[in-house]
């Protein structure tokens, strides 16, 4: 079936143009002007932007956590996805320690199987042999051309030299690593002087995790990287002095990626010092929440250019699993929901705010997210033999975010209230109506392989 948007307004990272766009057989097969097609169903797109269907490229369903599962599978988490716009995810495979990256990834696909987005996997190496060697390139084989790294969690880390290991074989491979960046050793010597003090409370969480330890080990990081000659992504970066760390490497000629969240972008530190626990352990996430001033200095990085993307981190609880940490803040299980609200937070606070523009949003949650990740220009672009993925946004929606209304499993939303402007109209996946006023269609989600960073 040939489906016809017309009327409306594409968007892309260059900018704005008034555009037809025809899709055939899942694919985008003609964008212009004026388009006639009298076989095609028409639909009137008029006072419409055309984005191509937002990519997240940092989401956990189906995690195992903390003694605990994430409130979102790939069924539901998928299709909280659809109804926020984004019609692809990249998740993260994660084997145990002991594991093979084979066996991680089976598991994945499994998890995957019901799916209503298209998705992708970046692989956890939380070991390093010759084994591991072997298999991260047979991991780029199978579309698996990004991979995840911690610096801190002792049942996901690795060795710095397990790590600086790890990034000579994926510069010998062409895969890229996005890294967790924090200080484990200083975390767990002022996790200890906390619990010795008795504060085991949520305001203890940003305390233990400061924004400096963070930026230290972006630094450490960035070091290895530069020893080691290798593009890498910091990935959710959430700190002024972070942003400090990754100018101080592209001075120094490094490449680096940068990634950070609706939650640092809006949200302070003083969520945490909320007296009811619960209140406080909604927002208990790592890297913590930040101060305004890192809040500022992000959305000016957003706007000049220094962070390629925007993803969510989407990594959900309900609150009866927060409350596990009631007393002992190490207990609660770090995340939060976001992945259905993220192009209305942006379009909200950015867009229509004035603190970035539309070409800007599409370049952060479509053309920037596609290219390092490989699946350019199938996917993050609006063009003749690109998937048919396309989302209708409504700028004069007006609406309000509330956990009554939203299709993730989490039992809560950190955006309780907030008065939003635009909104997915529609969403169309590989040429298929999956979103429909706000009402999620039957959709299937596929695998997407992915090649080699192009950004």
């Amino acid at each position: 079936m040939k489906t016809l948007l017309h009327g409306g307004t594409a968007v892309s990272g260059t900018g704005m143009q008034k555009l037809d766009i025809l899709i055939e057989n899942e694919k985008i097969v003609q964008m212009q002007p004026h388009i006639s097609a009298a076989d095609a169903q028409a639909v009137d797109c008029t006072g419409k932007l055309l984005f191509p269907g937002f990519i997240d490229g940092h989401t956990h369903f189906d995690l195992e956590v903390c003694g605990t599962i994430t409130a979102d599978t790939f069924a539901s988490g998928s299709r909280a996805a659809l109804r926020g716009g984004t019609t692809m995810v990249v998740d993260f495979a994660a084997p145990d320690k002991g594991d093979t990256l084979a066996y991680g990834l089976s598991r994945w696909r499994e998890k995957a199987a019901g799916a209503a987005c298209d998705y992708g996997f970046h692989m956890t190496v939380d070991d390093w042999n010759e084994g591991i060697s072997q298999e991260l390139g047979e991991m780029l084989e199978q579309g698996i051309s990004s991979f995840k790294m911690y610096m801190t969690y002792p049942a996901m880390m690795l060795p710095e030299g397990d790590m600086f290991q790890t990034l000579l074989r994926l510069k010998e491979l062409g895969g890229i690593a996005g890294v967790h960046c924090e200080n484990s050793g200083l975390i767990d010597a002022l996790t200890a002087r906390a619990r010795k003090a008795g504060r085991m409370g949520p305001a203890s969480h940003p305390q233990v995790r400061p924004a400096p330890l963070e930026a230290e080990a972006v630094g450490h990081l960035l070091r290895m990287a530069q020893v080691a000659e290798v593009p890498v992504i910091i990935v959710h970066l959430s700190a002024r002095e972070s942003l400090e760390e990754v100018r101080a490497a592209r001075r120094r000629g490094q490449t680096v990626y940068v990634e950070t969240c609706p939650h640092y972008l809006l949200l302070e530190d003083s969520v945490y010092s909320n007296p009811d626990f619960l209140e406080a352990a909604k927002y208990v996430c790592a890297p913590p929440i930040r101060k305004k001033e890192d809040q500022e200095a992000l959305w000016e990085a957003l706007a000049n250019g220094e962070i390629q993307t925007v993803a969510t981190d989407h990594c959900s609880f309900t609150l009866a699993q927060k409350r596990a940490g009631r007393y002992d803040f190490t207990k609660i299980p770090g995340g939060l929901p976001g992945v259905e609200h993220r192009g209305q937070l942006l379009y909200t606070c950015g867009v229509a705010a004035g603190r970035i523009s539309e070409a800007q949003m599409c370049r952060v949650l479509c053309e920037n997210p596609a290219k390092l990740y490989g699946c350019w220009p199938r996917k993050g672009t609006l063009a003749p033999g690109s998937d048919g993925d396309v989302v209708v946004w409504d700028p004069a929606a007006e609406g309000m975010i509330t956990v009554r209304d939203q299709a993730q499993q989490a039992d809560y939303t950190p955006y309780e209230g907030m008065r939003t402007k635009g909104g997915a109209d529609r969403v169309y996946l590989r040429g298929t109506l999956a979103v429909d006023h706000g009402q999620v269609l039957e959709t299937a989600g596929v695998f997407v392989p992915r090649g080699k960073c192009a950004l």
